[in-house]
């Protein structure tokens, strides 16, 4: 990557080799934690994201949109699995109404419980950023998202990589890596921002570098509703300011390890209280204080190490913290946080800050640790809704199916919804148009966690797309193309819903086979 903005600290009045800021706090907590979301995440209920939900594979912007859609609900829990570029040639909007999506983003609009996590090779938004507005519980995990612009060719999300706004709730992100080429002459904005009424929001363990704009909590002076937001184990690198521009409200700042910022750090303005622990700030300027403004914030230090950090001179919009900063207010966490030593925090953050770095964390003692589980680890193993499903054959166990009723949406002339579960591959169901729905269904609750889909003898090709829905509660099971076998997740059920979405001329299905296992 192009390192378009370079470190230039000319005038300064102070340096300082290296200076500790106050005293580290000692907790009582062993060590991080392993699983879950940290920091001011915990709090308003916690975030959980996606977790209990169904797991879904996607490998485009387009797929990430359709497993929302997808969904029983804007609220139904999902934990999305990515793999892959994705980019504004594979990003199209998708309607439903369980979502609200857009093209050329990735739109996590008026959605609630839903985890975004990167596994296998990685995952990459080139040049596309992630929308967050009017949503809540949200965890976006190990994915990298870079060179995101707000003019120029392509543009998306305003220019920032992720981005917050509008009543946004407990949001974890969590191990991404977010970059830019340069600073917003050449179309690029922030890397994390937040406005208008954001609160509850935790950046852990990530790298922002490499553009002018860190991230900023509030849009202007008078957007002052956004508050308790925590960054913790992140390296922020060759950035010019916004590190963060804090505009009221309470933030923390842990951990983190601060390298090549050019001309302001930590910006705390217009009221705004941030409590700095155990970071390590080096070759950059004035790392804290107020910037750009008469509209002062505050600040509680503690356990700092500044390591050739220069100071500029106070005066009229300009009031550094340093060359000796101490504290202005005092700010009270509500939740509990072990503290890695100042000293070790530039080792600790390498080793564990980023996308594939195996998601691991410090254990509050200068180490780091590998989660072994977790509702988001990337090892899980998805169902994927677009790949088709596999051939058939011949499962082992019973068809549940032959001692069970069926109907559907309609049927058309000559077949019947009971053709589905005679055993019969000469005889079928068709709907009497290009979609429709066929279901099989018990007296009493049966639990269900493989279908298979036949087509008649001699008929392949029938069945586009479709999806396998919980009748009870519209939970869909599993969704993608053509006939075979579908595997899920075990689900007790009543009925359940094979809904044909889309066909090549006229769908036919033989056997509607239903098994526990």
């Amino acid at each position: 990557m192009r390192r378009s903005i370079s470190l230039k600290i000319g005038t300064a009045l102070a340096t300082a080799a290296v200076v500790i800021a106050g005293v580290a706090m000692s907790m009582n907590s062993a060590s991080a934690q392993t699983t879950g979301a940290t920091g001011y995440a915990t709090q308003n209920g916690g975030t959980t994201g996606g977790a209990g939900g169904q797991t879904v594979r996607a490998t485009t912007g387009t797929q990430i949109h359709a497993a929302l859609c997808n969904r029983a609900s804007s609220s139904t829990p999902i934990i999305i699995q990515v793999e892959g570029t994705i980019n504004h040639g594979n990003t199209s909007k998708v309607s439903g109404g369980s979502c609200n999506t857009a093209d050329g983003v990735i739109e996590l609009k008026q959605i609630s419980n839903v985890t975004l996590v990167g596994v296998g090779s990685g995952a990459v938004f080139d040049q596309l950023g992630i929308h967050i507005r009017e949503a809540s519980n949200i965890i976006i995990q190990n994915v990298t998202v870079k060179n995101v612009k707000k003019s120029g060719s392509p543009t998306s999300n305003g220019g920032d990589a992720i981005g917050m706004e509008s009543g946004v709730r407990n949001v974890w992100v969590d191990h991404t890596t977010l970059e830019a080429s340069g600073g917003e002459s050449e179309g690029y904005d922030g890397l994390f921002d937040m406005k208008n009424d954001t609160k509850y929001v935790t950046l852990s363990y990530s790298i922002l570098r490499n553009s002018e704009r860190g991230g900023l909590v509030g849009s202007g002076d008078s957007d002052t509703a956004n508050s308790f937001i925590t960054y913790h184990h992140n390296l922020y690198q060759n950035l010019n300011s916004r590190v963060p521009l804090l505009r009221a409200g309470t933030a923390h700042t842990y951990n983190n390890h601060f390298t090549g910022i050019v001309e302001s750090g930590i910006n705390s303005r217009v009221g705004a209280k941030v409590k700095v622990d155990n970071n390590y700030f080096e070759d950059s300027k004035d790392v804290l204080g107020t910037f750009y403004t008469d509209l002062r914030g505050t600040w509680q230090v503690s356990g700092n190490i500044f390591d050739n950090v220069t100071w500029s001179s106070p005066g009229s919009d300009n009031y550094p913290a340093g060359p000796n900063p101490t504290s202005t207010t005092t700010v009270s966490i509500p939740y509990s946080y072990p503290l890695d030593r100042a000293e070790c925090v530039p080792a600790i953050v390498a080793e564990t800050a980023g996308a594939n770095k195996g998601l691991k964390v410090s254990d509050g003692n200068c180490s780091s640790q590998t989660p072994s589980t977790g509702p988001t680890s990337p090892t899980a193993n998805p169902t994927d809704p677009t790949t088709s499903p596999t051939d058939p054959g011949q499962p082992g166990g019973t068809n549940l199916s032959l001692s069970a009723d069926a109907d559907g949406s309609s049927k058309a002339s000559g077949t019947s919804y009971g053709n589905v579960r005679d055993g019969n591959m000469s005889t079928y169901w068709s709907p009497t148009s290009s979609t429709g729905r066929v279901s099989i269904k018990w007296d009493s609750a049966t639990t269900v966690s493989k279908v298979v889909i036949r087509e008649p003898t001699g008929t392949t090709g029938s069945i586009g797309s479709w999806r396998l829905v919980n009748n009870g509660n519209g939970a869909v099971l599993a969704s993608g193309t053509g006939a075979g076998t579908i595997t899920f997740s075990a689900t007790s059920l009543t009925k359940i819903n094979f809904e044909i979405t889309s066909s090549n001329g006229t769908p036919k299905i033989a056997e509607f086979e239903t098994y526990a296992s």
